[in-house]
């Protein structure tokens, strides 16, 4: 397997919207697992989300972008209302069939709407934080640059966008590691493909330019973040 560059010709199976429901359900679903073993959220919320709340001193809304079934989002939550922090939360996709698992997952401060981040720029909404999680290896180049921008003028704060890092070791241990979760589900098929189409920190951090910088907050994984000029 060739992951010397980006494969962007691929497609994820998910991404077709003729995919099997069922299948694409028990993906969204089965996701919540994935991203608690490998997203590296925990950290970053111990060291980046958590203490910008905290100096905020007072209520703050945070917006997921492509927030999928809607996993990450809620756990932040949970996190926030352990640690007394007052937070409400947004998580946006366009996508019905992904909301309709995300809203398994609302709570009384999380919701979920059907629309993207140029739609709330476009309606004067403004954010304390704007995040997401996988979605930039999605992108090509014109629609990173206008994701970039749609979700810096969303933020008054911080933008912090979540993905994978392309290499051969996270290639290889993915493809052994997803074996016990991928049965009736799209998890291996399109994880791999994910990770053929992901950036590595440098190609992420040259691709976005100023003012983003790009860090590792856990293995195989990239950070890309920037302040936001709402």
């Amino acid at each position: 397997m060739n992951l010397a560059e980006r494969d962007t010709a691929l497609r994820e199976l998910m991404d077709d919207p003729d995919c099997d429901p069922d299948a694409l359900a028990a993906t969204l679903e089965r996701f919540d697992l994935v991203n608690r073993a490998i997203g590296g959220w925990g950290r970053v919320w111990r060291r980046g989300i958590r203490p910008r709340l905290q100096r905020l001193g007072r209520p703050a809304r945070v917006l997921d972008v492509g927030s999928g079934g809607g996993d990450v989002v809620a756990r932040l939550a949970t996190w926030a209302e352990r640690d007394g922090l007052d937070v409400e939360w947004l998580g946006i996709d366009p996508d019905p069939r992904a909301l309709e698992v995300a809203r398994t997952r609302e709570s009384a401060r999380v919701s979920f709407a059907a629309t993207d981040a140029a739609g709330l720029r476009a309606a004067g909404e403004t954010f304390d934080l704007v995040l997401s999680n996988h979605v930039l290896h999605h992108l090509e180049a014109a629609e990173l640059a206008e994701f970039a921008a749609d979700t810096r003028a969303l933020a008054t704060g911080t933008v912090m966008h979540a993905d994978i890092e392309r290499g051969r070791l996270a290639y290889a241990l993915y493809g052994i590691g997803i074996t016990a979760l991928e049965r009736g589900t799209f998890l291996r098929t399109d994880g791999l493909r994910s990770i053929r189409r992901s950036y590595r920190a440098e190609e992420l951090e040259s691709a976005l330019g100023s003012p983003w910088r790009v860090a590792s907050p856990a293995p195989f994984r990239l950070l890309a973040v920037a302040d936001g000029d709402a």
